[in-house]
């Protein structure tokens, strides 16, 4: 194969850019191409190891993979991304990048290659089933299937129950003493605290790219300064939400559909003709809030290598 991988500065951005436009296939995916590359390639180095990899020929990028290890657990290294030019498909490129990728990360330390996100900066929570050759290539290289996540989507058209008014459920919570307010970024070590006590995980990560950022946003709820709630949009992608956190001694009061309803609210005017409600957890919930449908399945792939 006359193709070489190689390590890609930042200076080659653009071209990924340009690329993931023509080669992820499903157009949500394509629309967004600069904010996932900015979000895997770029925000993420700034709390855990990355690796962009370019299939090249005679300067020209014919593909992409943008990897990263777990800053939880250094242990597992992550693909982000990958993407081959459609006229260079079935010709081993995606195949040199994964080789190239687990080469590298096994480097730093690996010993478990995931092909699934790597939160708090993940664009998908794995392998969407419709990108189908992913899924034989997956099969292919020796990789397990261990999990599958899904995303709800909410339509945020005229008359969707995404966007249903909240102002009377916000005069109710009032009357029992609860706020509820965009978040500003002075809020946000409280913000972290309460979802790292109440959640754990990287939701704060979550946060910290949600809160005061174009495109992004971050709704709470609180009473006397203690707060009950939060719901996030926009940390990795414009058109997705979450996450979002209720306190478990204030479940069932509405606090958390009319959070929901107000960040939906942002990206229908912003907008986005539809929100992707990300690797959902209580799909009940946002079908009765939201009117959201299961839309988007991922399977999520492992497996061992050897460290260098």
């Amino acid at each position: 194969m006359d193709v070489e991988i190689i390590e890609l500065g930042s200076d080659r951005l653009p071209d990924v850019v340009d690329l993931c436009r023509r080669a992820l296939d499903l157009p949500e995916d394509a629309a967004e191409a600069p904010a996932v590359v900015a979000t895997l390639a770029d925000r993420a180095a700034a709390d855990r190891p990355v690796l962009r990899l370019g299939a090249v020929r005679d300067g020209t990028l014919l593909g992409v993979l943008l990897g990263s290890l777990s800053v939880a657990h250094p242990e597992r290294g992550h693909v982000d991304l990958v993407a081959v030019a459609p006229a260079e498909r079935r010709q081993g490129v995606g195949t040199a990048l994964l080789t190239g990728a687990e080469t590298r990360l096994a480097a730093l330390g690996a010993s478990e290659l995931l092909l699934a996100g790597n939160p708090p900066h993940y664009a998908w929570p794995g392998i969407d089933v419709r990108y189908t050759p992913a899924v034989c290539a997956a099969l292919r290289l020796g990789f397990r299937q261990d999990r599958t996540a899904w995303n709800m989507t909410a339509a945020l058209t005229e008359g969707s129950p995404a966007l249903r008014p909240t102002e009377a459920a916000e005069q109710r919570l009032a009357a029992r003493g609860v706020t509820v307010r965009r978040a500003e970024p002075a809020d946000l070590p409280a913000l972290s605290a309460f979802a790292r006590s109440v959640f754990g995980g990287t939701w704060d990560g979550e946060l910290a790219g949600s809160v005061g950022r174009p495109d992004a946003g971050t709704h709470l709820a609180e009473r006397d300064g203690e707060i009950l709630g939060f719901a996030a949009y926009g940390s990795a992608r414009p058109s997705w939400f979450g996450p979002m956190g209720t306190a478990p001694a204030a479940e069932g009061s509405g606090i958390g559909g009319v959070l929901l309803r107000r960040c939906l609210r942002d990206q229908a005017a912003a907008g986005i003709g539809a929100a992707q409600i990300g690797w959902v957890g209580p799909v009940p919930f946002y079908s009765g809030a939201a009117g959201a449908r299961i839309e988007r399945v991922f399977f999520l792939y492992r497996k061992a290598i050897k460290r260098a």
